[in-house]
């Protein structure tokens, strides 16, 4: 139901577009004639994005599916957007055969109000993805990742790769943290994270529920799963009442009961219904009368049947007559071969079998008719109930995507909670002087995955005047690339709105982090190990500002001693004479250092 724009402009237009592409890792990308111009971004999509499916569709004219969905958007007075977000809409909407009203929220994807983190940085920070197999275990995400719900689990990682510029922001993520983790005399920080934990573990992903009902392939266990949701609804308003705190009142107040929607809920779908819709079990007794009265029909057939059989028996004397049913010859009187001479006339033969005869009569054949009827008539009736539930689960479709929304940033409130809880964590302080003070700090990650030993804590001290450039040196295995991953991890997690593992921290926020670490090749596109490092120190040089935090870690190693060298010092004095931004530059070099 997620619906964002991005406009990037200028010669580094395909670079800004790719990096978007890079966070979002869509599992589709729609192209329109006129894109064969971005070839080289494609190529590029498609070496870092492999997975994702690239299809071509040119918009029918003349259909307004953008105002259909966001009326009076602003955006739309932008051509391009407006032009681009139709195409989507129009794209979706022949597909998917649905009038898509989960899609009614338009947002612009602003890169000046956050920490505009590029793919080399996402991938070399490992902050959702490691780099040995690609999964999550030891990265950021990992650590931080005490999530109860599918929205917030979706909403953390969107917060790890997007964090804040704005300190207004962040302080107000800090403060519903802090107050989820700080004990007072008058709060019980541990008793409310509990409670609110086991109260989010109650609800299901109603996200992907809701797109399901939107596009009509919902079943009845979707119902019976937004239910179990809406039911954890009061225990989390009436945690959130509680507290006066700016941004959980604020979740608070977004949080709807939809208190009739769970009243229909309850009363129209059973406590455990069928996966399929078309063979009836989904309506509860007493939803609809008429229903009821069909099943009291269908339910009285053994009754009815026990009784008939009795009759029959006293009317023919055949004690071991037999009266029952099967899927392909309906129902039937049965009697062994002994006893067919005792068989009255009226009753029509209908199958021979080795030990007997099967039979049927008028009555019975009535009642056949009759049950029948009945089953096909509740399977056609539950099928119109459970409609009927389904859509007035459509018509609350955009209050309850509100309440969704909500869920999912109260979810990583509390998981970063749970993480600064659980590894004793501190709340930075901001600044606006461009400095960056962090005392006995610790790799969160590192820290972690050691078992069996202590980190060791370490300061780090950066700003902008006579601390902007740190040289770091040391033996192989001595830290050096953890000490740097650590000190741009803490910031992001800082701006972030986390706490951090440090005894005390004083963090300005970057406008964004550079990294250059590792050695890799791209053969694909020709290029080798150097040319791959170059680039992406080209790419530092060329985009980082003084307010931005680089990481380069053994620049120039990938040429021969003395090319590496004049590199190495040639990249330091430009970062330091001309950026003049906060670095760390790790080397082994001596006469560099």
């Amino acid at each position: 139901g997620e619906c964002a724009w991005y406009l990037a402009g200028g010669k580094d237009r395909e670079e800004a577009v790719l990096d978007q592409l890079y966070r979002i890792s869509p599992a589709e990308l729609v192209l329109t004639t006129g894109t064969e111009a971005f070839q080289d971004l494609l190529d590029k999509m498609q070496q870092k994005l492999p997975d994702c499916m690239v299809n071509q569709y040119d918009p029918i004219p003349g259909l307004d599916y953008f105002s259909q969905h966001f009326g009076a958007d602003p955006a739309g007075r932008i051509p391009l957007v407006h032009r681009t977000v139709e195409a989507m809409l129009g794209y979706i909407h022949e597909n998917v055969k649905s009038d898509l009203a989960q899609i009614n929220h338009l947002r612009e994807i602003i890169t000046d109000a956050v920490m505009n983190l590029d793919a080399t940085a996402i991938r070399n920070l490992e902050l959702v993805k490691n780099m040995k197999d690609g999964t999550r275990h030891g990265t950021l995400l990992d650590v931080l990742d005490y999530t109860r719900t599918a929205m917030g689990a979706r909403q953390l990682r969107q917060w790890v790769e997007v964090p804040l510029l704005d300190t207004a922001r962040i302080t107000l993520r800090q403060q519903a943290i802090g107050y989820m983790v700080l004990e007072s005399q008058t709060h019980n920080a541990t008793q409310f994270r509990t409670r609110l934990g086991e109260a989010l573990g109650e609800i299901t992903d109603l996200e992907r529920i809701l797109s399901r009902i939107e596009v009509g392939s919902a079943n009845a266990r979707d119902l019976a799963a937004l239910r179990t949701a809406l039911r954890a609804l009061p225990q989390v308003k009436q945690l959130l009442s509680e507290c006066n705190e700016g941004l959980l009142h604020t979740l608070d107040t977004r949080i709807a009961l939809h208190q009739d929607l769970l009243e229909e809920l309850e009363r129209g779908i059973v406590d455990d219904p069928p996966f399929t819709v078309r063979e009836g079990g989904m309506i509860r007794k007493g939803f609809n009368a008429e229903l009821d009265e069909v099943h009291d029909i269908a339910e009285n057939n053994n009754k009815w049947m026990a009784d008939f059989e009795q009759r029959i028996k006293d009317q023919t004397g055949i004690k071991n007559l037999k009266v029952g049913y099967n899927k392909v010859f309906g129902y039937y009187i049965e009697v062994s071969k002994g006893q067919i001479s005792q068989v009255p006339d009226s009753f029509i033969r209908k199958q021979t079998l080795v030990n007997g005869e099967r039979y049927i009569v008028p009555e019975l054949k009535a009642f056949e008719n009759k049950i029948l009827s009945a089953r096909e008539k509740i399977q056609q009736l539950e099928y119109y109930l459970f409609n009927q539930i389904r859509q007035d689960v459509r018509d609350h479709l955009v209050e309850v995507q509100e309440t969704a929304r909500a869920l999912g940033e109260l979810d990583v409130l509390y998981s970063l909670s749970m993480a600064a809880f659980k590894g004793s964590y501190v709340c930075p302080r901001l600044n606006n002087r461009q400095e960056i003070t962090i005392k006995d700090g610790k790799h969160p990650v590192v820290e972690k995955l050691l078992e069996r030993e202590l980190f060791v804590p370490n300061d780090v001290h950066l700003n902008c005047t006579d601390e902007r450039l740190i040289i770091l040196t040391g033996p192989n295995m001595a830290g050096k690339s953890t000490y740097m991953r650590q000190v741009a991890l803490l910031t992001l997690m800082a701006q972030m709105g986390s706490f951090i593992p440090a005894r005390e921290a004083d963090i300005c926020p970057v406008d964004r982090i550079f990294t250059r670490v590792g050695a890799s090749d791209d053969l694909a596109t020709g290029q080798s190990t150097f040319m791959v490092e170059m680039n992406e120190v080209a790419n530092i040089l060329k985009y980082a500002t003084s307010r931005s935090l680089i990481i380069l870690d053994e620049v120039g190693r990938g040429t021969s001693t003395y090319d590496g060298m004049s590199i190495a010092r040639a990249v330091v004095e430009y970062i330091n004479d001309k950026i003049r931004a906060k670095t760390l530059f790790a080397t082994h070099y001596h006469e560099l250092i």
